[in-house]
């Protein structure tokens, strides 16, 4: 069974039609919205600041998302996929957005629409990740601009794809 638990009294949130597979962990001051999914051993914490995330977002396996105490909140947009493994820790994440697996994402970054961040990528901290671009490397830094082929054949599509996958559990 997940775990779903409040932290200080704030219970997480789940919109209409999220997946949450049986041994991920929600727990604290998160809200979700629709068409969500969170894989298997995936982990979103809430319990020293606050996460958001948006409608069609999916989590996917062993993936962790996390903030700072007193410092940092963690904003995921819509239509956005967490690859496997990925970290995202008190940043910004906007609209249309793919996490290659095993990246990370550190504090007060912020990533910007329709980008692509590679796996295995690190976002240091303060890092802006311009919109429409994919970031590559350790750390990351702009490798190139995002075709709009990119944008649909990828980003869409994997973010579709999940919500296809996660009914095949409910």
């Amino acid at each position: 069974m997940s775990i779903i638990l409040p932290v200080k009294g704030k219970l997480p949130s789940m919109g209409e039609d999220c997946f949450i597979a049986p041994n991920a962990t929600i727990v604290g001051d998160v809200i979700m919205g629709n068409q969500c999914s969170v894989w298997f051993n995936a982990v979103i914490r809430g319990d020293v600041n606050s996460i958001r995330i948006g409608n069609k977002v999916n989590v996917q396996d062993g993936a962790i998302i996390h903030c700072t105490y007193e410092k940092t909140k963690t904003i995921i947009g819509n239509n956005v996929s967490i690859g496997h493994n990925a970290i995202v820790h008190g940043c910004v994440i906007d609209d249309h957005v793919l996490v290659g697996m095993g990246a990370i994402i550190m504090d007060n970054a912020r990533v910007g629409s329709n980008s692509i961040i590679a796996a295995g990528a690190v976002i240091l901290e303060n890092t802006i990740v311009e919109p429409g671009c994919i970031y590559a490397g350790v750390p990351a830094k702009k490798v190139k601009d995002i075709s709009q082929e990119l944008i649909s054949g990828e980003i869409n599509r994997i973010a579709e794809n999940y919500i296809m996958y996660s009914s095949w559990f409910k």
